[in-house]
């Protein structure tokens, strides 16, 4: 049987940093490969930075399945999402590559140490964390009318930890009305998504727009680390 390719996330290397030396500037990046890319590509950037959202994030509670994992990271970038949390319990997150067509390059994924590391985080920025459950207060149509929303994604076979549970400020629930209890957490995690983002205006901060065109701009060329350590960094 043929093996799938797998990818493995890690905050140094789509966090916080770039692709390129630090010698670089990220406006140098962007004077020496703009000319390179055609501008039909560099407007098609421009367009998904400007609808890009910081105001709802995903948290994955120790996801297992590199399918599910890789799904939701193409949620996150298709409903304009840009940070995707990450809590590993005994395994490090991993997502197919099949599955996650490439979006693993544009969605910043952010790994957690522990729970707490996580909610600390998130809530200093302002997040509300948002429980899923069956029973949940929320329906989905409530979330886009939070502010800022972190969405809480549990584990295929565990479920949210009790840590996250409680820091949790409210639940949501996906109504259904057939036999079956919950879905997929890749088809839940979409649906909400949708839901949260849906009229919401792109809000990255003009230092974040132009970090991501510059490696918008990088990631659009085959040979642009070659082209990088060629030139003289600015």
């Amino acid at each position: 049987m043929r093996r799938e390719p797998k990818v493995v996330i890690s905050p140094t290397a789509l966090y916080g940093g770039a692709p390129w030396s630090e010698e670089w500037t990220v406006e140098g990046i962007t004077q020496l490969l703009e000319p390179m890319v055609g501008e039909t590509r560099r407007e098609r950037i421009r367009q998904a930075l400007t609808a890009r959202l910081t105001s709802v994030t995903l948290l994955m509670d120790s996801p297992h399945d590199p399918h599910n994992g890789a799904a939701m990271l193409r949620s996150c970038d298709a409903f304009g999402v840009q940070e995707v949390h990450v809590i590993p319990r005994e395994e490090r997150f991993f997502a197919s590559n099949l599955v996650a067509k490439g979006t693993q390059r544009w969605v910043d994924v952010i790994e957690h140490p522990d729970p707490q590391g996580a909610i600390t985080a998130l809530t200093a920025r302002g997040f509300e964390l948002i429980a899923t459950h069956p029973q949940g207060e929320l329906v989905p149509e409530e979330l886009g009318n939070l502010p800022r929303v972190c969405l809480v994604m549990g584990n295929e076979h565990d479920g949210i930890s009790q840590e996250l549970t409680a820091s949790a400020g409210r639940s949501v629930r996906i109504p259904m009305v057939g036999f079956v209890e919950s879905l997929n957490v890749s088809v839940s995690a979409a649906l909400l998504l949708r839901e949260a983002t849906k009229n919401r205006p792109g809000d990255l901060s003009p230092a974040d727009f132009a970090r991501l065109y510059a490696r918008g701009l990088f990631r659009s060329l085959k040979r642009a680390e070659d082209i990088v350590r060629a030139a003289q960094p600015r």
